[in-house]
Formats: C-alpha cells, structure tokens, sequence
C-alpha cells in the first residue's frame, strides 16, 4: 500500500514537474516525424514541446545603401513580425529550437531587407530614390517570407530616408522646397483659371437666363397684343353691328312715316317743335291747325305750322285714294 502511494505521489510529481498549460498567446510546437506538430491541448509536455509566442516582434533598423554612381544613403526601418501560423516548421528551422524563434529568425529578416534593398537602390538614380518606392519593392520581394522564413510582416514603415553626403542632402531639399513652391504656384494658378471658368459660366448662365426672361417677356406681350387687337375688333365688329341695326331701324321708321305721315306729330321732332313754339313771347297757349293762319308769331311757328300742314295733307291723300 506504501508503494502504491508512493508511486502515486512520484507521478503527481512528475506531472507538476513535466507538464505545463498552454498559454491563449502561445502555439505549442512538437516534432513528428513528418516534421513539426501542433499540440491543441490545454496541457503539454514541457520538454518534448516547444511553446512559441502569437505576439509580434518590432524591431528597427538602419541600413547604409547607394545610389547609381556610388552616392551613398541612409534610410531607416521600423519592422513588426510574427509567427506565420503555416509555416511552423520553417520558423523552427530558421530561428531553431526556442522560444524566442520569432526574434531570432528577424535576425535573418534584416539580411535579406538589406540585400534588397541595396539591390533596388544601386539600380536608380538618386533623383529617383523615394520612400514609397523603396517599401513597395521590399514588400514585393518579402511576399513569401513566410515559405522562406517562417514569419509574417505585420508592418513595415520607412521612419527616414536621406542622403549620406551633406551637400547632396541640401542639394535634394532645395530641389524638393523649390518643387513644392512650383506645385503651389500651379495650384494657385489652376485655382485662379477655375475662378476665371466658374465666373464665366456664371455670366452666361445669367445671361441665358436674361434671355429667356426677355423672350418669356416678348411672349406675353405678344400674347396680349393678341388679346387686345381680337378685344378691339370685336369691339368695331359689335359697333358695326349696333350701327347696322340703328340704320334698319331708321329706315324702318323713315318708311313707316312714308307710308303713314300722321306719325310725325307723335315723333320727338315735332314734340320739340311745339315746345320751342310755346317758349316765345307771342306764342299762343291753342295751336291752330287751321290753314289760313300764316301771318302769327314767328318763323318757328311757321315751320312747325307747315309741319304739321303737310303731315295732314298726306293723310287726306292717302284717305282719298
């Protein structure tokens, strides 16, 4: 029973002593004999695992190149890796059984940055030489670092980049402010001939716009001359009429005291007659109708006495006949 629980004891023991839970930012490594494993349990074997760290790895880095025509530059890199997650077995291999394979596999990262590097900027001419340039072509060449090195770049920035000499430096930022002081000129430029546009597309815009208030103008007005000139005949058109209607009706009267002229002591002009004849000094109160009275009043009298004369004249014809 003893030994029993001493062996039980012992192998609690060796569990604590051998076995350690796997950390959420750590991958578990083991060698297989296709190559290396990973371990997905929460408990691992310590000396027949390998625990490599999930987080990444920055680092910087200088690098002294040059130019075509030997002129030499500086340029600095801030670089982040990590773990490639498929390529475990080739981060073992370069960076070797340790835990700390992310950083020492860098280590390599930084020859082969170097190598390209320089093998992009012996290629160009200075002038030619820019920041973006040289992180496109280094991000080109670094696509399959994770087949070659095991790792993943996270980031990788070009913190600064100049030249070695003093005098090309000053040289290239002169060039630089005087290039920048052109592209502000242009730009003002370009601004003052995108004003001058947008000023004349606002006078045509206005003037169009004037135009057709104008044309819209003409056309009411025409529109109501129309109106005005079909008013005005039709005003003449109704006069017309009106004074046709009086002339028939003139002519009607004209033939009715034709055929019966007893009618003319009921007309207006023998009402006036008569009152005209009243109004004057020797006027009688009684008119006579009677023939022989020729001598009285005055000429008025006369008048309507022949008026009156020749209405009862007529009657007596037509009576007689």
């Amino acid at each position: 029973m003893e030994l029993v629980i001493a062996l039980g004891v012992l192998l609690i023991a060796v569990v604590i002593y051998e076995y350690r839970f796997r950390k959420p930012d750590q991958i578990v490594v083991y060698e297989t004999p296709e190559g290396v494993g990973v371990r997905r349990a929460r408990l691992y074997p310590r000396h027949f695992s390998l625990p490599i760290s999930k987080g990444s790895h920055s680092y910087a880095q200088t690098i002294d190149a040059s130019a075509r025509g030997n002129l030499e530059i500086r340029l600095s890199l801030a670089v982040t890796v990590a773990a490639a997650p498929g390529h475990l077995a080739t981060l073992v291999k370069t960076g070797g059984w340790t835990g700390n394979a992310v950083a020492r596999a860098a280590k390599e990262l930084e020859t082969h940055l170097l190598a390209h590097t320089k093998e992009y900027t012996e290629r160009h001419e200075i002038e030619e030489l820019t920041s973006d340039g040289i992180r496109e072509h280094l991000q080109l060449r670094l696509k399959d670092v994770g087949q070659t090195l095991g790792l993943e770049i996270v980031s990788l920035t070009i913190t600064s980049f100049d030249t070695v000499n003093p005098q090309i430096a000053e040289a290239m930022r002169q060039r630089e402010h005087a290039r920048i002081l052109e592209q502000t000129e242009n730009s003002n430029q370009q601004a003052r001939v995108a004003a001058a546009k947008a000023r004349l597309r606002a006078d045509e815009a206005i003037a169009r716009l004037e135009h057709e208030v104008e044309l819209q103008r003409y056309d009411l007005k025409h529109k109501q001359l129309e109106k005005e000139s079909k008013l005005a005949e039709t005003r003449v058109s109704n006069e017309l009429l009106l004074k046709r209607k009086l002339l028939e009706f003139e002519k009607e009267e004209m033939r009715l005291l034709k055929d019966s002229p007893e009618l003319l002591l009921l007309t207006p002009q023998a009402a006036r007659l008569a009152e005209a004849s009243q109004s004057l000094k020797n006027a009688r109160t009684v008119v006579s109708l009677s023939p022989g009275e020729q001598s009285q009043g005055n000429e008025l009298m006369g008048m309507f006495q022949t008026f009156v004369q020749g209405a009862i004249n007529a009657y007596k014809k037509r009576k007689q006949s």
